[in-house]
């Protein structure tokens, strides 16, 4: 597996540990779109953020991080589903060419949603106030999950990648000076680790170089690809929504109604069969 997840554990803390590597997932996601490299690498970010998100929150459907801004990168935005398939994409974005997040991503907000299959969507929101997208999801739990957690985040041409620490509660470890003690010196351990450590190194060196000394115990890790979500019949969803007169004078104009997915590049065209056979469906 190139792009997995690994999760791992202190033994007698209450802390948890989460590795993404989503190398393969992100030459997908920037293939096809000619992105500005400082444009593709935030993206290549989003993508990484995705991923170590959806393992630390328990749902089944699709959790979406997007930030919306007056910057140079107008939306952004990566998805992950429950089992494991992520997609990811920039708008109105060509001409960014800055390095700095705040210039990228001026006066944005940051939003993580959690759209389940069965029940209501849930939806957090935290200005991008950090200097970073690590920073940025630092903030909202902080605020929102009140759960002290660091991220670590890091993209370049060809890989993208990053690790999640998170105190969790009291379990384990009762002592609040000692759970204070334990959280420091494993996150401080973890400052310790640069860029090339983090986008180079398999996850099992990577641990080993940081926390040869300390009790981890790995679980097995969990395969991700990138697959877009788009498909013929959730196209036509769209259409019906239309409604079948408009759709149907579309088609007498242009000869088909021809739909591209802006995440993958797919395109779906429908002829005026198509549409008659949606609003009104053949009898067998």
């Amino acid at each position: 597996m190139t792009d997995q997840l690994q999760r791992f554990i202190f033994d007698s803390t209450d802390i948890r540990g989460e590795l993404a590597r989503v190398d393969d997932s992100y030459q997908q996601a920037i293939a096809a779109h000619g992105y500005p490299e400082p444009v593709a690498r935030l993206l290549g970010e989003f993508l990484t953020a995705a991923a170590l998100l959806s393992a630390t929150i328990k749902f089944d459907g699709i959790l979406t991080l997007q930030a919306r801004s007056k910057g140079q990168v107008p939306l952004i935005m990566a998805e992950a589903t429950s089992d494991q398939k992520l997609r990811a994409i920039a708008r109105d974005a060509d001409d960014a060419d800055s390095n700095d997040f705040n210039t990228l991503l001026a006066d944005g907000q940051l939003a993580i949603s959690i759209t389940p299959k069965l029940g209501k969507r849930y939806q957090g929101i935290v200005a991008l106030e950090g200097s970073s997208l690590a920073q940025c999801l630092e903030q909202y739990f902080q605020h929102s999950e009140q759960l002290a957690t660091r991220l670590w985040l890091c993209a370049d041409d060809s890989h993208a990648c990053g690790m999640l620490l998170q105190q969790l509660p009291e379990s384990g470890q009762s002592n609040p000076d000692q759970r204070q003690h334990d959280w420091e010196h494993l996150y401080q351990l973890a400052q310790t680790l640069s860029d090339e450590e983090i986008l180079t190194l398999p996850f099992e060196n990577l641990l080993h170089r940081l926390y040869h000394q300390e009790a981890v115990r790995l679980f097995k890790p969990a395969g991700l690809t990138y697959q877009c979500s788009c498909s013929r019949q959730r196209t036509l969803e769209a259409i019906k929504a239309i409604g079948q007169t408009e759709a149907e004078q579309i088609v007498s104009t242009l000869g088909a109604i021809d739909i591209n997915c802006e995440f993958c590049h797919q395109n779906y065209s429908f002829n005026l069969k198509d549409i008659q056979n949606l609003f009104n469906p053949p009898v067998h």
